[in-house]
């Protein structure tokens, strides 16, 4: 809630824009790079379950925020980051909204440059991870048969 106790029909949190009428549990779960047992795993840390995210106080906010950037710090199992072992530096983290988005457009291009399998697939617009493409991933090709016109003679 604000300074005259009324709650807070959007809040931002962490790059997103979120509806204030959710519970701190959903409304966790609306920022890019937050899974189901990630944002459980913030509101037992945090002891905030069954609020309403909107009623949260900015001190309430700026602690779930700290939680959700610096999971280490609060006794997260590194199992649940969405980023184990990074190529790059070899750590684990947890990766949320823009930085999320960045690292994975960057590991795209990587693969790209190497040429790798999934590089290439990436490159022709076709499926990454093995599925058929017989009937799936037609679009933006010619489908079908080609008519002849009906006209008269």
């Amino acid at each position: 809630m604000d300074e005259k106790g009324v709650q807070k029909r959007i809040v931002r949190f962490i790059e997103t824009n979120i509806d204030g009428r959710l519970s701190v549990e959903n409304a966790l779960r609306r920022v890019r790079g937050m899974s189901f047992m990630f944002s459980n795993a913030v509101v037992n840390v945090s002891g905030l379950g069954g609020k309403i995210f909107g009623e949260l106080s900015d001190e309430e906010i700026k602690k779930l925020e700290d939680i959700v950037l610096n999971p280490k710090k609060h006794g997260i199992p590194e199992w649940l980051y969405n980023r184990r072992s990074d190529p790059f530096d070899g750590k684990n983290k947890h990766l949320t909204a823009s930085s999320l988005e960045l690292t994975q457009k960057i590991d795209i291009n990587e693969m790209k440059k190497l040429k790798s399998y999934r590089g290439v697939r990436h490159i022709l617009g076709l499926p990454v991870r093995g599925q058929r493409t017989r009937s799936a991933f037609r679009k933006g090709k010619t489908i079908g048969v080609k008519r002849k016109k009906q006209g008269g003679a």
